[in-house]
C-alpha cells in the first residue's frame, strides 16, 4: 500500500501579491502537480505590503518593535481588512481563474489555532498555537485548497494579527505537514553566488558572521532555521520560476533545505 504524502504547506512572501505574473505562474505550476499528485496543499500568506498601502491611504503611520508592527487594537481593522480581505482574494482569484478549488480562511475559522496576546507594547500582536485540525483535514481531504490568512481571534474576542511565518508554522504542527518558504530568491547563497543545496544552524552562523548571508536574506535563514527546530526540515525556494515548482512539489531537490 502506497504511504499518504504529508500535506505541504506553501508559505507566500508579500512581495508576490504585487506581482501579477508570478502569481499566475504559481498557481499554473500548482494546478500542473495536482493532474498527477494527490498531495494535500495548502497556502499561508501574509501581505505587509498591502498593510502599509492601506494605513498609508488612512494617514496612519505604522511603526515596528524588533521587525513586527505595532498594531494598535483601534487598526486592527484595516488590518484585518488588508490580509484576511485584499490579499486573501487576491491570491484566491488567482487560484479560481486556474482552476483550483480554493477556499478563503483565517487562523480562526473551525477554532484551528488558539491565539494569545505577543506583548502589550505592540497592541493587537498575537502569537497562536495548533488547537483543532478538523476542518482543515475536511477541506484537504475533500480536495480543496486552503488559503490562509494570519489573521486570528482570541479567546477574548478581539482581533490579532499574526507573524505569517509563525502562523506557517502552527498550521504545519496542526497537520504535520511539510514546509516550503517561497520568496522572490531561488536559495541561499554561498559566496560564489550559488544555491546552497543543504543547511544547517553551524553553516547558517557561519555564514552570516562572514556577511554573506545578511539583510533580508539573513531574516529568511533565521525564521527558516527556527521552523526547522520545530518541524525537523523547510525548504526555501522561488516562485519566479515555475517549472522548479513543480520539481519541488514533486519531492525534487530545488532551492536550499534547511535543517537543525
Amino acid at each position: 500500500m502506497t504511504q499518504a504524502l504529508k500535506p505541504l504547506l506553501i508559505k507566500l512572501g508579500g512581495a508576490v501579491l504585487e506581482n501579477e505574473q508570478a502569481l499566475e505562474n504559481l498557481f499554473s505550476a500548482l494546478t500542473l502537480y495536482l493532474q498527477t499528485e494527490q498531495r494535500p496543499l495548502l497556502i499561508v500568506h501574509g501581505g505587509g505590503v498591502i498593510v502599509e498601502d492601506v494605513l498609508n491611504k488612512m494617514n496612519i503611520v505604522s511603526h515596528k518593535k524588533e521587525g513586527l508592527r505595532i498594531t494598535p487594537f483601534e487598526q486592527i481593522p484595516y488590518v484585518a481588512g488588508a490580509l484576511a480581505g485584499t490579499s486573501n482574494k487576491l491570491l484566491m482569484a488567482k487560484a479560481l481563474k486556474a482552476g483550483l478549488s480554493a477556499v478563503g480562511l483565517s487562523l480562526a475559522d473551525g477554532f484551528s489555532c488558539k491565539v494569545t496576546q505577543l506583548d502589550p507594547d505592540l497592541g493587537a500582536v498575537g502569537i497562536c498555537s495548533p488547537n483543532n485540525p478538523a476542518l482543515l483535514n475536511t477541506l484537504l481531504t475533500a480536495g480543496y485548497l486552503p488559503v490562509i490568512s494570519s489573521i486570528a481571534i482570541g479567546e477574548d474576542g478581539r482581533l490579532y494579527n499574526v507573524n505569517a511565518d509563525q502562523a506557517a508554522i502552527t498550521i504545519c504542527e496542526l497537520l504535520d505537514a511539510e514546509l516550503v518558504f517561497l520568496s522572490d530568491v531561488d536559495g541561499v547563497w554561498d559566496a560564489h553566488k550559488q544555491v546552497i543545496p543543504e543547511l544547517n544552524t553551524q553553516l547558517a552562523d557561519r555564514l552570516i558572521a562572514e556577511k554573506v548571508i545578511q539583510d533580508g536574506m539573513a531574516v529568511k535563514v533565521k525564521a527558516a532555521l527556527q521552523a526547522a527546530e520545530q518541524l525537523g526540515y523547510v525548504m526555501l525556494a522561488s516562485w519566479k520560476n515555475p517549472e522548479n515548482l513543480v520539481s519541488l512539489l514533486a519531492g525534487q531537490a530545488v532551492g536550499t533545505k534547511v535543517i537543525k
